[in-house]
């Protein structure tokens, strides 16, 4: 992937940041890059999306009694912690992955 230029990065922090917060914010961060196809937002969206998938695949896994209800409760605190990295991330200005699946959201999504 490419590296965001400081004027991407400059221009896209706002929507990069709120990619992070719901699925709304996922939606609006994408609509609003729509347009302007700005490099660091694309990456923080990426991102986000991964974060979104991964927590819908824990939600259906939850659904199966015991061992699911277990990944279930590791998995969403294991995602807090990602999606704390990834909001970080993008409010400090910094393209990188978010930890454990951070690098496969960017292979998975690369063509979004």
């Amino acid at each position: 992937m490419a590296s965001a230029t400081n004027t991407d990065v400059a221009e896209g922090k706002s929507i990069a940041t709120i990619a992070y917060l719901t699925v709304i914010g996922l939606i609006i961060a994408f609509v609003m890059n729509g347009e302007r196809k700005n490099q660091f937002a694309r990456y923080h969206i990426q991102q986000s999306l991964g974060l979104a998938l991964t927590g819908l695949a824990l939600g259906i896994i939850g659904m199966i009694p015991i061992l699911g209800w277990l990944i279930s409760i590791i998995g969403f605190f294991v995602m807090l912690y990602m999606w704390i990295m990834g909001l970080m991330n993008a409010i400090n200005e910094k393209q990188q992955p978010i930890p454990f699946l951070g690098k496969k959201y960017e292979v998975w999504f690369q063509n979004l």
